[in-house]
């Protein structure tokens, strides 16, 4: 065909353009016109019809009738006069070429004739749109030509013929230009859609693409105004992950995810939904721990985790690597997203694509694996785990198997763990290569002191084996450990507090049934770790002596000194740990009476109090009787009546009673012998007791809220001074008098209720209060030790004018003080006790 068209095309009798047909390229023997303006043979142009074709094979116009005209006889005439005038020349070579080519015109079909004459018509016409768009400097004739294009492109079947035209760099960059200049949104589709479709074919595209920043940044920008396809051309651009973090696209992202899509977008190489999740995984991989948890948030808000969930079944790999990343990253940041994957998930796509994948998304994926057998119900967990044995097209177990004889050390400890939990799905009384293999890569990470990332993971990882976890897939070790301390009660109240804070609905069988799979999976783990290598896993390592050295004066301290009961069944419980010890009982003995304190208040609402009680008590003396020697001081006597702590005594020197007044509400009188102590009466109060004084027939103390009560023995109070909060009382002769939290100072007779004011209060200084801590009356005076910020510590003030006779400067801040005939003691805040002569204050 080329040899005739350059036969024809040459020579100076060639015949004239305008007696050719363009689909035979012979010249017209019938020559009809169309509608168009566009003449054709006869024969060529019903072929044409006959397709199913309604238009003008050249100028594309959609035909009104597809009869064919009569014949162009004026075009024949003029035909025929041509060839009687160049009959020696033209015609001549016509024949001989004909001669030499005849067969193989005779050999070509109508069809293929026609669609190569469609296939030129088309490159022409494109080859014009082309030049249009790279040379029109008016931005219509610029949009048009991209139409006309988008329009070649998805009628024809020609890519790879316009590839070369299409894919050059000056083509290129003037689709970028139409980006940048044109605001009609069809165009713009059409130019992503074109881009896209080009890149995806050839990489070449993609470097003149991004080798300026600023073409990526308008195809992202084009993206954040609602051209949803654009991520599809961002997808392939793959800009670094800092960029598309900066880029802040999550929220459009996010949007895309729940889009459900358009016609257009089936027209694509990859779908805007698939471009976005890809993208959104690498934005979650490059996040910081700050801004993943902002992510997660905008996941969890817009309701996204079901829709990134069916990503799991997508078709791409790298679709559900993606939406494996993405659920990872929201199980460990929100750990209440595990049970809508849980309940959506297939899992056997994920299983499928193990082989497959790198090892570090191998091990995203037992990650995810490992964290969706966490759930609130031990039986939903072990249905996970079954499935995940039993589908997939490999061996689960021989995957987790042969990788975890290859991954990182750091990595080794979750998948042994999840690949023991398989193996424990059956009773571990036989022998097995998997339970074997993960066990002694979690004592590997335990005992590897080089590597304190892989302990640290061990060590959670055998934690987690206890298969007990809340609604947000945090281990119940607390209250699992409250309630093997015997406080049942505690435990009980956290459950029902969980199941309260996330609405679920579970009746008394199902719970119970749950109990019993949960205490079941409890006995096959501890049989599995207690058994393997004759109990390897407890040799030991010294860890017990470095946390007797770290932990047990603290584990003391917090059961000594905490009020809340669950704290102290905890330190309780790691006490009793160090009973069976030899060195772990010689260092209790330091604090035995502490402990042993302590246990007698805790013996009534846990029974191991009661057993360690037990075994101290055969192990140590217990008498509470000791023995004076020479000046020092010695214990006697031990009571522990009340149930809270003590806040105040009281001795009421006429009658050899001592009053002790309590947080328990209670003031207990006792009567004070050369035997001891014991008490003789137990006065119930409304109140807390802060601070107490006594006379023979009342007691006066500080309650919770502001005032000072005075309480009568027969029954009967009443509250005084109901404008002050009181820090300190003193009680002479039938006066009360009151150091208050605003450094006031008050006298209150009790027998006429008379209010005298010794010290004015004053305004807190830079919102501080500045309290008075401590009141001591003797010889008729006044001592108020409280901060010094506008004179002395203590203050020394005459009862019968109140007007201040001395002072004492001490070097400390003053919190208790006690006076006698000579001395004044201060006892200070920075642990120090001063001693002052009276007479040279």
């Amino acid at each position: 065909m080329e040899d005739i068209d350059n036969v024809l095309g040459g020579g100076k009798n060639t015949p004239p353009k305008d007696f050719v047909c363009p689909i035979t390229t012979h010249v017209f023997d019938d020559p009809v016109t169309l509608e168009t303006g566009q003449t054709y043979e006869r024969k060529a142009i019903q072929e044409w019809i006959d397709r199913g074709n309604s238009t003008c094979p050249i100028t594309r116009q959609k035909l009104s009738s597809t009869q064919l005209p009569k014949t162009n006889y004026v075009l024949k005439r003029l035909i025929a006069s041509w060839q009687e005038q160049n009959q020696g020349s033209a015609v001549s070579q016509f024949k001989v070429m004909q001669a030499k080519v005849g067969p193989e015109i005779r050999s070509v079909s109508p069809n293929s004739v026609i669609s190569q004459a469609t296939i030129d018509g088309t490159m022409s016409e494109l080859r014009l749109a082309t030049t249009d768009l790279c040379t029109s400097e008016i931005l219509r004739e610029a949009e048009t030509a991209v139409l006309k294009i988008e329009r070649f492109w998805e009628e024809g079947n020609m890519q790879l013929e316009m590839m070369s035209m299409l894919t050059k760099p000056p083509v290129i960059n003037s689709f970028v230009e139409i980006l940048f200049n044109s605001v009609d949104k069809q165009v713009l589709k059409a130019t992503i859609l074109l881009l896209t479709e080009l890149g995806s074919r050839d990489v070449s595209v993609i470097q003149t693409l991004t080798a300026v920043d600023s073409d990526v940044e308008c195809i992202v920008e084009l993206f954040k105004k609602g051209l949803l396809e654009a991520v599809v051309l961002v997808h392939l651009l793959r800009p670094q992950a800092t960029s598309l973090v900066e880029m802040d696209l999550v929220d459009y992202l996010l949007a895309v995810l729940g889009n459900k899509g358009d016609d257009d977008s089936k027209k694509m190489c990859t779908n805007p939904r698939t471009a976005s999740l890809i993208l959104l995984g690498d934005i979650i991989r490059s996040s910081r721990e700050a801004r993943l948890a902002k992510i997660v948030r905008s996941i969890v808000a817009t309701n996204a985790i079901e829709r990134i969930v069916v990503s799991l079944q997508a078709e791409q790999v790298e679709e559900r690597i993606a939406a494996v990343t993405i659920l990872l990253r929201c199980v460990l940041e929100d750990g209440k997203c595990r049970n809508i994957i849980a309940e959506k998930a297939e899992l056997a796509p994920v299983l499928e694509i193990f082989v497959r994948v790198n090892d570090a998304e191998r091990f995203e994926i037992v990650h995810l694996l490992s964290e969706l057998v966490k759930l609130n119900r031990r039986n939903l967990n072990e249905q996970i785990l079954h499935l995940l044995k039993d589908e997939g097209t490999f061996s689960t177990m021989h995957n987790l198997l042969m990788y975890l004889q290859n991954t990182l050390q750091d990595q080794s400890p979750i998948v042994a763990g999840l690949l023991l939990q398989l193996d424990l799905l059956d009773e571990p009384r036989k022998m097995s290569i998997y339970r074997e293999e993960a066990i002694d890569a979690l004592i590997s990470g335990l005992r590897n002191s080089e590597f304190p990332v892989a302990q640290i993971s061990a060590a959670e990882t055998v934690l987690s084996l206890q298969g007990r976890f809340s609604y947000s897939g945090k281990s119940l070790s607390r209250a699992i450990l409250l309630k093997r301390a015997g406080l049942d009660r505690s435990y009980r109240a956290f459950m029902r507090k969980d199941k309260r804070r996330h609405n679920i609905s579970a009746d008394d069988q199902d719970t119970k049934e749950d109990e019993k799979s949960g205490e079941e999976w409890e006995r096959r783990v501890a049989f599995a770790l207690v058994s393997h290598e004759f109990g390897l896993l407890f040799e030991d390592t010294g860890v017990r002596g470095a946390a007797r050295v770290c932990f047990l004066s603290h584990f003391v301290s917090v059961f000594k000194s905490q009020n809340n009961t669950e704290d102290r069944a905890l330190s309780m419980l790691a006490l009793n740990t160090f009973i069976r010890d030899p060195e772990g009982l010689q260092g209790l003995g330091a604090h035995m009476k502490d402990i042993l304190k302590g246990l007698r208040e805790l013996k009534k609402s846990s029974i191991m109090a009661v057993q360690m009680l037990k075994v101290l008590s055969e192990e140590h003396d217990n008498s509470a009787v000791w023995s004076s020697e020479g000046s020092e001081l010695h214990l006697i006597q031990e009571i522990c009546e009340h149930t809270k702590a003590v806040t105040s005594l009281s001795v009421l020197h006429s009658s050899d009673k001592l009053y002790s007044g309590s947080l328990d509400r209670t003031v207990r009188v006792w009567v004070v012998s050369v035997e001891g102590i014991y008490c003789e009466q137990v006065q119930e109060m409304k109140d807390h007791i802060n601070n107490l004084v006594v006379a023979n027939n009342i007691a006066c103390y500080i309650p919770q809220g502001a005032g000072v009560k005075v309480y009568s023995w027969n029954g009967s109070s009443k509250l005084l001074n109901q404008q002050k909060y009181a820090k300190c009382l003193a009680l002479v002769q039938g006066k009360v008098y009151c150091g208050c939290m605003d450094n006031s100072i008050q006298e209150i007779d009790l027998a006429t209720g008379t209010l005298g004011i010794i010290q004015n209060g004053s305004k807190k200084l830079l919102g501080k209060a500045y309290p008075i801590y401590a009141l001591q009356i003797h010889d008729g005076l006044i001592y108020a030790a409280a901060p010094s910020f506008d004179g002395p510590n203590v203050k020394i003030w005459s009862t019968s004018n109140y007007s201040m006779v001395g002072s004492l400067q001490s070097t400390s801040e003053v919190r208790t003080m006690a006076v006698s005939s000579d001395l004044v003691y201060l006892g200070c805040k920075g642990g120090t006790v001063e001693v002052w002569c009276r007479k040279k204050q």
